[in-house]
């Protein structure tokens, strides 16, 4: 039953190397559902979705058709820990597009063969 932040912590305690899209940079996205998206052949963005360069970071990693980014300054271990300990969103809430579809969304991508 470990929460993000006792992942994190088992990360800086063990020394374990993590991709850079865990830590923040400025990267292209757009905004959709409240949630920053990067663009990509799987659908986005839509003419009414502005690009624009933000400095955000990745809590999690998955398609880039439902895996969204968050506002982040925080570009070192010691920063996502900061970040992550006062956080009230889960990285779940903030970053998988699907939760916000519906409750079924990721049932139904199983069904279309998605996994």
């Amino acid at each position: 039953n470990w929460t993000e932040l006792d992942v994190w912590q088992y990360i800086d305690r063990e020394g374990i190397e993590l991709p850079e899209i865990y830590f923040a940079h400025e990267r292209e996205v757009f905004q959709r559902n409240g949630m920053w998206l990067t663009a990509g052949e799987w659908g986005g963005p839509k003419d009414t979705e502005p690009v624009e360069k933000r400095l955000v970071r990745y809590r999690t990693v998955g398609d880039m058709s439902c895996t969204g980014a968050v506002d982040s300054d925080a570009a070192t271990l010691d920063a996502v820990i900061a970040e992550i300990a006062v956080s009230r969103l889960t990285e779940r809430g903030a970053t998988r597009a699907d939760d916000k579809l519906s409750e079924a969304a990721m049932e139904d991508r199983k069904r279309e063969g998605y996994f």
